[in-house]
Formats: structure tokens, C-alpha cells, sequence
């Protein structure tokens, strides 16, 4: 580049620099300013927040005085023994000596920021201690007095008389002295502000004048060449390519003039190199999306089985839990039939510790499903085993659980879980049907099935909530419907059909079957049976 040439790029970029540097100078300027003005004003507000606080305390000290004086004054009346009168006025002494102690404290606190500020305005926040020691000192010989064993009430009065006219003068001085001071702190914030605004105002014109210098010497002269650096740019980006921008002065814009141009040439150039590229980039990502798209459907199909089951399976492990602290807490109290207790909190720990390898082995597995064990099960032997479990809180609810004959036939489930489904019924119905008073449980077999009846006497289900209810949450809008049909019913609903069956809900329930007048629920489980 010619002399003339870096000539001209130096003088706009020396001007460009100086300019810039003048502006940062001033937002430094009024940076710093504004830090240590607030920085002051900071001090200042606290300060007065402080002096706030004394007199609250101060506050608090009239409201203890007071009340000393009420209880003396009572216990004085009322002729007591000087150990009662001790006796009662101590625990308000104590607390207003605890209010001394803050008091020093603060007045501490306040000298010490005071220190900046010279000798005369720590000497000034000193005396306030002076008063404080003196209303300490009443209250001590006020004290003293009252412990004498006098009965004279006469007597006794001219002590709380002598306190009551000391300390609330003292008291009154030490409150208007803070008063005095905070006006002083909130008066001195107000002149600081008032000089901050000025200094600001200074700078705001100062900062006005350089942004207009700068503006219209050096800013305006270059926008024509870059509107038309900007009409270049939309017409490239427009996607036409035939630019030939004027090189008029080789200075920094004159440089991006030129290399706009032959940017230009070379785009004009790759125009045809990138559609080419462009089509088949397009068949490479719709071949992408489509292999992504079926992954993500499988994860979302995995992970929304585990999030079913994980839901599921933390309603049946509150169950286990409850019976077991239950228990536990009967064998605690001594109760009779300790050993039935312990044995109830045995077969619910080992119930729970098989969910527990359910959770675990679910954790291991890929699909999120929960891995039944189906297995040769004899009818009343799993019926025993639901009223077993289920007897106790049948008996606490006053109802009466009526089990039908069994047919002696074996099925073919997992009888750990088809166990837990029909508990898990009977709580459902002890929770909505408690005030019918019965609970039946009834089988009928066939060739290839089992159909195990529950049927209460309770209120029902309504028709346009059956079809929700062995949906994950749903919940009836009766009164009980907080406590029931929600997890339950669909964890009972996904274990009967993965083994083969089928569970369904019939309210009301027809009345060659019903228990009594009310309208009543039947949830009926259908399982396979062992075939010969």
C-alpha cells in the first residue's frame, strides 16, 4: 500500500480510536463516580438503618420497662413475700438486661463506624452509653429495694416511683439523641444525592456534546459508503451476484469495497458447486431422519414402560410398609399376640423385599417391563392366603368379609402378584364401601378359566366413570375418591391381562347378587386354569 493509502487508513482509524477512547473515558468517569457515591450513600443507609435499630430496641426497653413496673407495682399492692415479688419481676429484669447488653452493643457497632468520621461523632455516639449505664444502674438499685424484706408499701412504692421518673427521662434523652442522629444520616444522604445529580447532569451534557462531535465530524461522512455496502450485501443475499462496488478511497471501507467484490466473483463462482452439494445433502438428511425418527420411537416406547411401571409398583410397596410400621408398633406397646404381629411384619418384609427384586430386576432389563413368574397356584390356597392379609383391616373397619367355597383347581399365574391385585381390591372396597357393612369374595370355574368376584355394598361407580376408572390416576368423584381407584386399579388391570385374563368393573351390581339396598360395586378377575 502507497503512503497515501496507509495515510488514509491510519487518519480514520486514529479518528475512530480517539473518538471511542473519549466516550469509555467518560462511562469510566461516571462509573467511578457513581461507585463511590453509591459506595457512600451504602455507608450512609446503613448507618441509618442502624440508628433504626437502636430505636427499636429503645422500644423495646419502654414496652420491658413498663412492663416491670405493672408486675412490681402489682406484687407491691398486693402485700407478697419479698421472694414471690423477686420471684415475679426477675424473668422481665432479665429480659431487659438482655436488652442492655444489645444496646451496648450497638452503640459499640456505631462508634466503631464512626471512626472515619473523627473523635466529635464517635464522642457523640459514646454518650449514648452513658445513658445506657445509668438506666442500667436504676434498674439495679430499683432492684436492690424491692429485694429488701420490707412490707412498708409506702416504701416500696418511692422505689418504683424513683425508677419510673429516672428511666423514662433517661430513656426519652436516649431516644430523641437517635432521632437526632438518624435525621442528621438521612439529612447528609439527601445533600449527597443532590450532588451526585449534578455531577451526573455535567457528564450527561459533556457525553451529549462528544457523541454529536463525534457523530456528525467522523460517523455521518462514512454512512454513504456503507448504505452502499448495504444494498451489496441484500443483493448478494438475494442471490444475485453481480456486484461491482466503487473503490474510491483506499481505506478501511475502500478495503471491504474490494473484497466485497471479489467475494462476489467467487460466490457467482460456487453457485452452482453448493446446489449441487445442497440436493444431495437433502437425500443424505431425509435418509437420517427417518433412521432417528424409529430410534426415538423405541426410546420413547422403553421409557414410557418403565415410567408406567416405576409408577405403579410405588403404590403396592406403601402397602407392605404400612402393615409392617403397624404391627410393628402393636409388638412395640406390649399388646397380646405379639407373635402374630412379628409374624405379619415377616411375610410383609419378605413381600416387600420381592418388589424390591422386581425393581431390580427391572433395572436390568431393557424393555422396562416387569417380569411375572407364572407358576401352578391352587385356588384355596391363594384365597387363604387374601384373607390372612386382608382379615385385619376388614375387622378394623367393621365390615364382614364373606368368602365363598373354592373350588379346588389350581391356576396358572404369578401368585405373588395376583395375591397383591385381590388385597388390593378388598382395600378399595373397605375404602368406599365402609359403610355397607359387607364384602363378599366369590369363584366360579370353568374348563379354562377362573372368575373371582369382590362385591360390596357401597355407593357405586358412575356410568360415565367406569370407562376411566383401570386408567393410570383417574379417580372417582365420590367422597372416598381421594382414597382410591387410582394407581391401583391400573397396576391390577396391566398384571391380570399380562397373565392372560381379564379384569372388569360392574356398578350397580345386579340385584341377584347385590349384599344390600345400596347400589354396590363388582370387580370381576378372570385368570386361566391348570387344564388337564
Amino acid at each position: 500500500m502507497s503512503s497515501p493509502e496507509a495515510h488514509a487508513a491510519l487518519s480514520l482509524k486514529l479518528r475512530l480510536t480517539f473518538g471511542a477512547a473519549l466516550l469509555g473515558a467518560g462511562t469510566i468517569l461516571t462509573a467511578l463516580i457513581l461507585y463511590f457515591g453509591l459506595n457512600e450513600v451504602a455507608e450512609r443507609l446503613d448507618e441509618a438503618l442502624a440508628s433504626e435499630t437502636r430505636i427499636a430496641r429503645y422500644a423495646s426497653l419502654s414496652t420491658q420497662a413498663s412492663t416491670f413496673l405493672v408486675v412490681a407495682t402489682e406484687a407491691v399492692q398486693t402485700g407478697q413475700p419479698t421472694e414471690i415479688r423477686i420471684g415475679r419481676i426477675t424473668p422481665v429484669m432479665d429480659q431487659m438486661r438482655r436488652t442492655f447488653v444489645q444496646l451496648h452493643a450497638d452503640v459499640e457497632d456505631a462508634v466503631q463506624t464512626a471512626e472515619a468520621l473523627g473523635i466529635d461523632a464517635q464522642s457523640r455516639y459514646g454518650t449514648q452509653s452513658l445513658g445506657i449505664a445509668r438506666m442500667q444502674a436504676a434498674l439495679d438499685s430499683t432492684e436492690t429495694g424491692l429485694s429488701t424484706d420490707d412490707s412498708d408499701v409506702a416504701g416500696l412504692r418511692a422505689y418504683l416511683d424513683a425508677f419510673a421518673s429516672q428511666f423514662d427521662q433517661l430513656l426519652s434523652q436516649a431516644v430523641n439523641t437517635e432521632v437526632l442522629f438518624r435525621n442528621n444520616i438521612l439529612a447528609g444522604i439527601d445533600a449527597l444525592r443532590d450532588r451526585l445529580t449534578l455531577i451526573a447532569l455535567l457528564i450527561a451534557a459533556a457525553t451529549a456534546l462528544a457523541v454529536a462531535a463525534f457523530s456528525f465530524g467522523l460517523i455521518r461522512p462514512q454512512f454513504a459508503r456503507l448504505d452502499r455496502l448495504r444494498a451489496a450485501a441484500h443483493q448478494i443475499g438475494t442471490g444475485d451476484f453481480s456486484v461491482d462496488l466503487p473503490v474510491t478511497r483506499p481505506d478501511e471501507i475502500g478495503q471491504l469495497s474490494s473484497e466485497t467484490n471479489r467475494m462476489a466473483a467467487a460466490l457467482l463462482a460456487r453457485q452452482q458447486e453448493v446446489q449441487a452439494e445442497w440436493a444431495r445433502l437433502n437425500e443424505t438428511i431425509a435418509e437420517r431422519t427417518e433412521a432417528l425418527r424409529t430410534a426415538n420411537a423405541q426410546l420413547a416406547e422403553i421409557d414410557d414402560r418403565r415410567r408406567r411401571f416405576f409408577a405403579d409398583i410405588s403404590h403396592e410397596l406403601r402397602t407392605p410398609l404400612t402393615v409392617i410400621l403397624m404391627e410393628a408398633q402393636l409388638g412395640k406397646s406390649g399388646s397380646p399376640g405379639q407373635e402374630a404381629a412379628f409374624a405379619t411384619i415377616e411375610a410383609r418384609a419378605a413381600r416387600l423385599n420381592r418388589r424390591i427384586d422386581d425393581l431390580l430386576r427391572l433395572a436390568r432389563s431393557d424393555t422396562g417391563e416387569l417380569a411375572l413368574d407364572p407358576s401352578a397356584t391352587p385356588l384355596p390356597t391363594l384365597m387363604e392366603e387374601v384373607r390372612t392379609e386382608s382379615q385385619a383391616e376388614v375387622d378394623s373397619a367393621g365390615l364382614e368379609l364373606q368368602i365363598g367355597p373354592m373350588p379346588d383347581i389350581t391356576l396358572i399365574c404369578d401368585p405373588n402378584w395376583v395375591r397383591q391385585v385381590l388385597v388390593s381390591l378388598i382395600r378399595n372396597a373397605i375404602r368406599h364401601a365402609r359403610a355397607g357393612k359387607a364384602l363378599s369374595l366369590e369363584a366360579t370355574a370353568n374348563r379354562a378359566a377362573v372368575q373371582l368376584d369382590i362385591i360390596d355394598n357401597g355407593p357405586g361407580v358412575k356410568a360415565d366413570e367406569q370407562a376411566q376408572v383401570f386408567d393410570r390416576f383417574t379417580q372417582g368423584a365420590s367422597a372416598t375418591a381421594g382414597e382410591g381407584f387410582g394407581v391401583g386399579l391400573a397396576l391390577a388391570k396391566w398384571v391380570i391381562e399380562a397373565q392372560g385374563g381379564r379384569i372388569t368393573l360392574t356398578s350397580p351390581v345386579p340385584h341377584t347378587e347385590a349384599l344390600g339396598k345400596a347400589p354396590g360395586t363388582k370387580i370381576s378377575v378372570r385368570l386361566p386354569r391348570e387344564t388337564d
